[in-house]
């Protein structure tokens, strides 16, 4: 399916690895150029970089001024035509929500949701301004799936999920598009690496690591994890003109661990 990419400029915050990087090489290889930022290039990035399908901006999206710079950046390039705000982290709280301190909370926010706000806030009049543009946030079903375990990102992730159905009925008249992607357990760092989701609650519980992950999507109907560029498969599809009357939407793709309707 040609998705008529070819041409057109995105963005991708947290673009250095895991979902991040799956959409940055999946708009790459439709056609797009994709301006990368994260805190670091990666060898993965650099190899975009290489081939002359990617441009990396360093800049830390927890902070007031990363996301604008970031969008500034892509606009000395050219437009900005496709906004995707992946930028977030899962820190889990074994301790329960008595111990989510108030910077932790606030470094929840900071890069979760307030990311998301100034670079959109960023990107918004370049779009309106040419009367198209599309916004796909990553969200996660946890926005609407709460775990006592990690209250913070649950919070957070149904803050954007609010906030992306909010923008689609503004920004819906002058062109834009506004649509989310909700996750459930996908197979990256943050959920197997060392610190990930899965180590931590292994070693509070005494379960492996392993086990913590089976245990995740056991009652799934596909009894797996989502991989990264299944994601972002729904992502650029999104982002394309082949979804051009799709807006306000939130999309799960979570192997059927959400069973309610």
């Amino acid at each position: 399916m040609d998705l008529h990419l070819d041409g057109r400029s995105a963005v991708v915050t947290g673009a250095s690895k895991g979902i991040g990087l799956a959409i940055t090489r999946s708009l790459a290889a439709a056609g797009a150029h994709v301006v990368a930022g994260s805190r670091t290039r990666t060898p993965q990035l650099e190899a975009l970089e290489s081939e002359g399908k990617v441009t990396f901006v360093a800049c830390d999206l927890s902070t007031a001024e990363g996301p604008i710079a970031l969008v500034a950046a892509a606009e000395r390039l050219g437009s900005v035509d496709i906004l995707v705000n992946n930028a977030g982290a899962v820190t889990p709280r074994p301790g329960g929500f008595v111990s989510v301190t108030d910077e932790d909370w606030n470094a929840a926010w900071s890069l979760g949701m307030m990311a998301a706000v100034r670079t959109t806030r960023a990107a918004i009049p370049g779009m309106t301004a040419r009367g198209s543009g599309s916004i796909v946030t990553i969200g996660s079903v946890n926005a609407f799936y709460p775990d006592p375990g990690i209250p913070d990102y649950c919070a957070v992730k149904a803050a954007l999920t609010n906030l992306t159905k909010a923008l689609s009925k503004e920004l819906g008249p002058k062109g834009v598009r506004a649509n989310s992607v909700s996750p459930g357990p996908v197979s990256t760092d943050l959920w197997f690496g060392d610190g990930g989701v899965a180590d931590v609650i292994g070693k509070s519980s005494g379960a492996s690591a392993q086990e913590v992950a089976d245990g995740a999507v056991a009652g799934t109907a596909t009894g797996r994890f989502t991989t990264p560029d299944e994601v972002a498969d729904l992502v650029v599809f999104l982002a394309s003109d082949r979804a051009a009357n799709i807006t306000g939407a939130d999309m799960t793709i979570d192997g059927g661990f959400i069973t309610t309707v």
